[in-house]
């Protein structure tokens, strides 16, 4: 009889990876590997229990850096997707994660949770992505990668709390920038009276605001392709100097220096597009695309909900022309205020959120040869110039359009702000919904005929007030406002997902940027079609403006109602959403559920 049989010596463990600190946490006696960019990811305030995995357990690892890298050819002919009954769900990846082995997370009792620190990735199905650095607890681009026993990985995106300090700061210079523009409009007699000259010239304060758009564009483009961080900071800068030349030209001598006011007025006008084109950037660059629309509509509306403070609260600081100053003085504290926290946006996250956040963007000469020969961009880059040029017309205009009728300043600002905050009201309904549904086109095709109707209804509303009072024009304006801006956020995002990868601050730009062009013209011809004749009646009214605005308005219309006709559907497709699904299915991915 032989003796005892020796145990079979087990290999001892491999060692870690170099330049990876790791330390084991044992909970219920499941071992759980992480590396310090895990602790320093903790220490950042980023939150690893909610991710959003991009490669499930049993995909073939595509780790470029590793030396088992295969071409993605021959991965995606060799890994058939799994089956869904074979697939984690999202929450048992998280339990996973969580208790280190759970069933249907990154592996058995044993798995590792992996958190490798990598200087850059590369998708074979994109392309080369630079990486990224930046956000504290994070030096280069940190993977979250789960790694299961048998070799099979996961990476994860993720989203990260501190997007919405740069989002509600992006949304705050919105709201001031626009302010600074409708700073002297709803009172515009009073200030015509201060600085002793024609309202025509008070016009050119906004007409100005809006032509320094136009001027700086090129410059946004370049900035915005760097980053939406530095694009902040320059309107920051700007909306501070401006605000307070403004005010120095206003106390400069009893009747105030026009000039001075005016150069001011321009500073301000060059910050708004720094802020005004960057939501899309920002969005793209921070959230998901279950989030991006109602991200991009809380930044973009920011813009005339400004707007509507100043056309509420202007004409409430303004009684009599010497209230002006007192009242560039309140303005230029509160743009203060609103401006100083830029400097503290984060530039980035420390890691991509999703797929179409790391794809390469196309160089800007190529854009640009691109986007003049897109037929879609142009169907929706015409209409959406139009509309947010009259936008910008009737709300520079407006208590000029109703003046001569008997509306007074006050009844001119709400109904300015019943434009502005049923339009608010409504985008935030909307928002969520299109977030979900992805439906832009049926929106973008329901938006235009109202808000073209609505032009159209307009021209004979400010007339009533003798027979019916306030009724016709807010409730015009209300209707309006609520196909107007619902339409906002969506044409803006539709703009990016149909010329993708083009980078979003391209075709953000030169959309807003026609929208201020036409502005600026609509502005100076509404004023040079003011009926100001002895036979006018009533002397002064800008009935003829209100039909050309109506006639171009409506003249718009049938070129969105082409989008996806005649054999073109398949140029309507929203790139950017497929992308991310394309690669997540691709990777065997499971969606999981976004972090807060």
């Amino acid at each position: 009889m032989s003796g005892p049989v020796a145990p079979a010596q087990q290999p001892p463990p491999p060692p870690p990876p170099p330049h990876t600190a790791t330390e084991t946490i044992e909970p219920n006696h499941t071992t759980t590997t992480t590396t310090r960019n895990d602790r320093a990811s903790r220490d950042s305030g980023i939150d690893n229990s909610e991710l959003t995995p991009a490669t499930t357990a049993g995909t073939p690892s595509r780790d470029m850096g590793s030396s088992n890298s295969r071409d993605w050819k021959e991965l995606k002919d060799e890994a058939a997707e799994p089956a869904a009954a074979d697939r984690p769900s999202s929450r048992d990846t998280a339990q996973g994660r969580r208790g280190g082995g759970q069933e249907g997370g990154a592996g058995a009792d044993g798995d590792a949770i992996e958190l490798a620190d990598r200087s850059h990735r590369q998708w074979p199905f994109f392309g080369h992505s630079k990486g990224r650095g930046g956000g504290r607890g994070a030096t280069s681009n940190v993977n979250v990668t789960a790694v299961a026993a048998d070799g099979s990985s996961a990476v994860f995106y993720k989203v990260y709390k501190r997007r919405w300090f740069g989002l509600i700061q992006l949304t705050l210079l919105n709201v001031i920038v626009s302010w600074d523009w409708l700073t002297f409009s709803p009172v515009s007699s009073q200030s015509a009276e201060f600085f002793n000259t024609t309202e025509t010239n008070i016009n050119w304060l906004s007409t100005a605001f809006l032509f320094s758009f136009v001027f700086i564009t090129p410059a946004v483009i370049y900035v915005l392709h760097e980053g939406p961080k530095i694009s902040i900071i320059t309107a920051s800068v700007l909306v501070l100097a401006g605000n307070w030349i403004r005010y120095g030209g206003v106390r400069s001598s009893g009747s105030g220096n026009f000039g001075v006011v005016m150069f001011g007025q321009i500073l301000t006008g060059l910050a708004q597009p720094f802020v005004l084109s960057a939501p899309t950037r920002y969005s793209d660059l921070w959230f998901t695309n279950r989030g991006r629309v109602a991200a991009t509509a809380l930044t973009s509306l920011a813009n005339p909900f400004g707007a509507a403070l100043g056309q509420l609260i202007v004409p409430m600081w303004v009684s009599t022309p010497k209230d002006i100053p007192n009242m560039v003085l309140y303005v230029s504290i509160i743009s203060s205020v609103c401006s100083i926290p830029s400097f503290f946006v984060p530039k980035e996250p420390p890691t991509p959120v999703a797929p179409s956040s790391e794809t390469p963007k196309t160089s800007l000469r190529e854009s640009v040869r691109i986007l003049s020969t897109s037929l879609e961009f142009w169907l929706i880059f015409v209409p959406f110039s139009v509309y947010v040029g009259f936008f910008n017309s009737v709300s520079s205009l407006l208590n000029q359009i109703m003046g001569p009728y008997g509306y007074s300043d006050d009844e001119a600002g709400i109904g300015g702000a019943m434009l502005i905050v049923v339009g608010l009201v409504s985008s935030a309904i909307t928002s969520p919904i299109l977030d979900r549904t992805k439906g832009f086109l049926v929106a973008i095709k329901v938006a235009v005929p109202v808000i073209a109707l609505s032009l159209l209804a307009f021209v004979w509303m400010p007339e009533t007030k003798a027979s019916g009072g306030l009724a016709g024009p807010y409730v015009v304006l209300a209707a309006l406002g609520a196909s107007a801006f619902s339409l906002v956020p969506v044409a803006v995002e539709m703009l990016v997902e149909v010329t993708h990868p083009i980078s979003p601050e391209v075709t953000s730009t030169l959309g807003w940027g026609g929208g201020q062009l036409l502005g600026g013209c609509f502005i100076l011809i509404s004023d040079a079609l003011k009926d100001g004749g002895p036979a006018a009646s009533p002397p002064g009214n800008m009935k003829r403006a209100l039909v050309f605005t109506a006639a171009v308005a409506l003249a718009v219309v049938p070129l969105p109602l082409c989008l996806g006709l005649f054999g073109r559907r398949e140029h309507v497709r929203l790139r950017r959403v497929r992308s991310d699904e394309m690669m997540r299915r691709h990777r065997g991915a499971v969606a999981g559920d976004e972090a807060s």
